[in-house]
C-alpha cells in the first residue's frame, strides 16, 4: 500500500485503478475489509489533490473500473452456457459493465472534489460520505439498478458493525464506510479526532456483537430443510428432469412428527406444476402426476415450496409469455399460492431493447427465445400451520428495502436461487447480501440453491447452516424467530437521505468551527 501511495504522487491515473481492484478484495469470497477502507483512504487523498474536477472524475471513474472489474468477475461465467454466444464474450462483459458502473464513484468523486478547501479534513470526509450515499442509490435504481455489493457488505466479518444496517439501511451504512475510511486519511495526517470518533464507534459495534444475538428458535417448533442437489447448469437440460427429479427427492429427508416446509431451489424442477396448459405443455406427463409425487415426499402437516416457470398460452394455446415464479404445494398434492418474480435480470430473464441487440447477434443468457415477464412486487405466500412467507427470488434479495410486503410481514423470507451461473466468487457474494437483508429487516431467511451456497440465517444475520458451494446435501432446523421490526424496516431508505443529510449538516458545521 505505501508503494501504490507514492507512486500515486507520479502515476494517480493508474494508482487509482489499481487501488479500486483492491478494494474488491474486501467482500466475499476474500473479506480483506481493512484492505478495502486502507484503498479507500488513498484514493480519497488522489482524489482531493487532483488538479481539476476534470482530472477528480476521471480518478474516480478509474477507481470503479478497476474495483466493479473485479469484483463482479464471476458474471463471465454465465456465459459458458449460452450456446448463441461465445464463452469468451464474457470478459468483455464484465469489463462492459464496470464501464458503466464506474460512472458512479466517478460522480461522488466530483462531487467531493467540487466541495473541498485546503487539506482534506472532516468536511471533505463527509461530503465525500454523503456523495456516496447519493450515488450508490442511484446504482441501485436507475435502468432497473444494479444493486449488487454495496460498500456496506464489508462489514459482516464484523457482524455487529453490519447489524448498524438494521438501524440505517446497507446505503447508509456504505456512506458511514467511507467516512471510517477517511478517518484512516485523518490518522494518517496526525488529526485525530475523526479517528477516534470513527474508531470508537467501529470498535462498540463490533463487540455489541457478544450480547446482542437475536433469540434461539424453539428448539420443538416448525421446521425449515433446505435442498441443495449440486446439480450445474449444463446438467439440467429436459432429458435430465427425471435424474433431478431423483436427486432432490433423495434429499427432501423423512416426514416426522413435527412439521416441516421443504424448499426446493430456482431453476431444478423440470415440470410444470400448475393445471390449465395445453397437453404438449407438459412433455408426457400431468401437473397432477407430478404434484403427487412431490406430495409423497410430504407428512401429513409438511408443505414444499419450489421453484419452476408459470406460462401463459392465448386462445389458440400458442405461449404468449412466461415467469419465473415459486410454488406451495402441500401433502395431499394441492397447489397453493404462488408468487412470481417481479425484479427480473436484464440480459438474463429479459433482453433489454431486443430490437437493437438482437440484430447484433446478442441473446438471453437463459436458455429460449422468449424473455419473462415481471410479477407485481414483494408478497407473502400464507401456509397453513407456517404462517406468512415472503419470497424473493434469486437477484431479487440485493435490493435494499424492497424486499417484504410491508401489509403482510412474513415470519421468514425465502430465496430461492440459481447460482449456478455465477462462479466462484459469485455466490458467496449473494450469500452476504441475503444476510444483509435479515439484519436490515429483522427477519430470519433461508436460502435453497441448486449448487450453492444454500443457508439458513437469523434475523441478526448470523449463519445458523449451511451446505457449501458445490456439496449435494441438505439443511434442516427449527425456523428461527423473526424480531419486532428494525427502525429501518419501518422507515425504508429514507434513512440513507437522512443519514446524508446528516453528514452534510456536520460537514458545513465544522467548516464554520474552523473560521
Amino acid at each position: 500500500m505505501p508503494f501504490l501511495l507514492s507512486a500515486g504522487k507520479r502515476f494517480p491515473a493508474l494508482a487509482c485503478l489499481l487501488l479500486g481492484a483492491l478494494a474488491a478484495c474486501g467482500f466475499a469470497p476474500l473479506g480483506l475489509w481493512p484492505l478495502t477502507l486502507a484503498c479507500i483512504a488513498g484514493w480519497m487523498a488522489l482524489v482531493h489533490d487532483a488538479h481539476s474536477i476534470r482530472g477528480a472524475l476521471w480518478r474516480g471513474w478509474l477507481f470503479g473500473l478497476g474495483h466493479f472489474t473485479i469484483n463482479d468477475n464471476w458474471i463471465q461465467h454465465a456465459f459458458d452456457f449460452q450456446d448463441a454466444m461465445p464463452p469468451v464474450l464474457g470478459y468483455f462483459a464484465a469489463v462492459g459493465l464496470a464501464l458503466y458502473l464506474a460512472v458512479y464513484p466517478m460522480a461522488a468523486a466530483g462531487v467531493a472534489w467540487r466541495l473541498r478547501r485546503g487539506r482534506p479534513d472532516t468536511a471533505y470526509v463527509l461530503v465525500f460520505g454523503a456523495a456516496w450515499i447519493a450515488t450508490e442509490w442511484l446504482r441501485g435504481h436507475l435502468f432497473t439498478g444494479y444493486a449488487w455489493d454495496p460498500l456496506g457488505v464489508v462489514w459482516l466479518p464484523l457482524i455487529g458493525v453490519a447489524r448498524l444496517s438494521a438501524l440505517v439501511g446497507t446505503y447508509a451504512l456504505s456512506g458511514l464506510t467511507m467516512v471510517a475510511a477517511g478517518a484512516l486519511l485523518m490518522a494518517a495526517q496526525r488529526r485525530w479526532r475523526l479517528p477516534v470518533i470513527a474508531g470508537g464507534t467501529v470498535a462498540f459495534a463490533a463487540l455489541s456483537a457478544l450480547w446482542t444475538n437475536a433469540p434461539a428458535a424453539d428448539p420443538h417448533g416448525v421446521r425449515v430443510r433446505a435442498v441443495q442437489p449440486n446439480i450445474g447448469q449444463q446438467d439440467r437440460s429436459d432429458d435430465d428432469g427425471a435424474r433431478v427429479f431423483a436427486a432432490l427427492a433423495r434429499l427432501s429427508g423423512t416426514p416426522g412428527a413435527t412439521p416441516r416446509l421443504v424448499v426446493w431451489p430456482e431453476g431444478v424442477l423440470r415440470d410444470y406444476v400448475e393445471d390449465g396448459y395445453p397437453p404438449i405443455a407438459y412433455g408426457g406427463t400431468t401437473p397432477e402426476r407430478t404434484r403427487q409425487r412431490i406430495a409423497a415426499l410430504l407428512g401429513p402437516r409438511d408443505v414444499l415450496m419450489t421453484g419452476g416457470d408459470s406460462l401463459v398460452f392465448d386462445a389458440r394455446e400458442r405461449l404468449t409469455t412466461a415467469g419465473n415464479s415459486v410454488f406451495a404445494i402441500d401433502a395431499a398434492g394441492r397447489l397453493g399460492q404462488r408468487y412470481d418474480k417481479a425484479h427480473l435480470v436484464p440480459y438474463g430473464e429479459y433482453l433489454p431493447m431486443p430490437w437493437l441487440l438482437r440484430r447484433l447477434g446478442l441473446a438471453r443468457l437463459v436458455p429460449g427465445d422468449m424473455d419473462f415477464t415481471p410479477g407485481p412486487g414483494p408478497a407473502a405466500i400464507a401456509l397453513p400451520g407456517f404462517g406468512a412467507i415472503g419470497v424473493q427470488i434469486c437477484y431479487e434479495i440485493i435490493f435494499s428495502g424492497e424486499v417484504i410486503d410491508e401489509a403482510h410481514r412474513p415470519r421468514l423470507l425465502f430465496n430461492p436461487s440459481n447460482d449456478a451461473w455465477f462462479g466462484t466468487w459469485g455466490p458467496p457474494q449473494h450469500l452476504a447480501q441475503a444476510r444483509m437483508r435479515a439484519i436490515e429487516e429483522g427477519l430470519p431467511i433461508v436460502r435453497a440453491t441448486p449448487t450453492g451456497i444454500s443457508a439458513l440465517i437469523a434475523a441478526d444475520g448470523r449463519l445458523l447452516a449451511t451446505v457449501p458451494h458445490e456439496t449435494a446435501g441438505a439443511l434442516e432446523a427449527p425456523i428461527p424467530p423473526a424480531l419486532a421490526p428494525t427502525l429501518f424496516a419501518r422507515v425504508g431508505n429514507a434513512m440513507a437521505a437522512i443519514v446524508a443529510a446528516l453528514m452534510i449538516g456536520l460537514a458545513v458545521a465544522t467548516r464554520r468551527q474552523r473560521r
